[in-house]
């Protein structure tokens, strides 16, 4: 009897025999190499959290209109484009979103079954095209990691579901050009799905989205995790063209997808609050310059700093991201992600500044570094 799909092992079960080695340390690991937040969420999202008095209703699927209100500001305010709540959804954490996209926009063209996805990048992406019983296709990267659509075959457009672009990219940095990607999407009939949940987190220029090209055609996804440290309540949204954003939300309607009633309150307070997010950027600029001085003093390595996210994407020594992640285990006690995660880029290593600063300084002075 054939036994079917087997899920490929988790990329970072794979971490565990370095876990142990950099656990060992005096104080214990300083753990870089998963995108969990450690800082503190904004009181009043905690504040609502606990008293919104939503607990015994079920909640809309689509989001309650307080939410879809405070989203759409939120799209006013911090990247300057006009979208109605009508067409602002909720999800349950943009990864489940991620995965279950492909599948769901394949029933509504059957005829298209290729997922167009960064070559080097989050791995739930080419994940939900498998899950879908799509075809994954990595599109290529340039020297700045942004996607080169040139190099996307004639077919591969044709049959395409959809386009992923990540805007500022995991796990590089990359910014693309979204306005080349939506016009590109527009003349082969393709949406474009831009996850921009790290867009609070520009470095180089102003904050970019796919709804600055307008919504025809294109689908912007966020999330709270990262920008106000509320990854434990699994939301987000997603907002863009009115006729798709309606067939996935009557298509979740459906599956029973509902983010409960208090985590949808908290979620409405925090995109309300500037403030904390301002704060967490200046955390995390601060982070990833401190983690950058660090590899170039304690161990030689010069480190870019990215265009957006709080990752240092760092060329390991010799090409051999394996062998840089054990030395940095055995070394330093720092656990690191290597490259190998995201796709065909063994010589890196990603570091995710979310431990608080005292770890990184613990993690400075194990490699010597004042």
């Amino acid at each position: 009897m054939s036994p079917g799909f087997i899920p490929p092992a988790y990329p970072y079960d794979r971490l565990a025999p370095l876990t142990a080695v950099a656990e060992a340390h005096p104080g214990g690991a300083v753990d870089l190499s998963v995108g969990t937040p450690h800082d503190p969420p904004p009181p009043a999202a905690v504040a609502a959290l606990a008293s919104s008095g939503t607990e015994r209703g079920y909640p809309p699927s689509i989001g309650t209109a307080t939410l879809r209100e405070a989203a759409a500001g939120w799209l006013r305010r911090r990247l300057d484009v006009e979208v109605p709540p009508s067409a602002v959804a909720v999800c349950m954490g943009t990864k489940e979103l991620v995965a279950g996209l492909p599948h769901w926009l394949r029933l509504r063209t059957p005829d298209r079954d290729r997922v167009l996805y960064p070559a080097v990048s989050y791995p739930t992406y080419a994940m939900g095209a498998v899950l879908a019983g799509c075809r994954p296709v990595p599109v290529p990267l340039d020297g700045q990691w942004r996607l080169d659509l040139s190099a996307v075959s004639a077919e591969d457009a044709e049959r395409a579901v959809c386009l992923w672009s990540n805007t500022p990219g995991n796990p590089a940095g990359g910014l693309d050009d979204l306005p080349a990607l939506v016009a590109w999407g527009r003349h082969h009939g393709v949406p474009v799905l831009s996850d921009e949940c790290y867009v609070e987190f520009t470095w180089d220029g102003p904050r970019r989205s796919v709804l600055q090209s307008g919504s025809e055609g294109t689908l912007a996804v966020h999330s709270l995790s990262k920008r106000s440290n509320l990854a434990g309540l699994r939301i987000g949204f997603y907002a863009g063209d009115p006729e798709l954003v309606e067939y996935l939300s009557e298509l979740r309607k459906h599956a029973g997808f509902m983010v409960p009633g208090p985590v949808q309150a908290a979620a409405a307070a925090a995109l309300g609050d500037d403030t904390h997010v301002d704060a967490q950027a200046e955390r995390y600029l601060r982070r990833l310059r401190r983690c950058r001085d660090i590899l170039a003093r304690g161990l030689g390595v010069d480190v870019p700093l990215p265009g957006g996210s709080f990752y240092l994407w760092a060329p390991a020594p010799g090409g051999d991201a394996w062998g840089f992640a054990e030395r940095l285990a055995t070394e330093a006690g720092c656990l690191v992600a290597p490259g190998d995660f995201y796709g065909p880029a063994p010589g890196h290593v990603r570091m995710a500044m979310v431990q608080p600063d005292d770890r990184l300084e613990l993690l400075a002075r194990r490699l010597g570094v004042e």
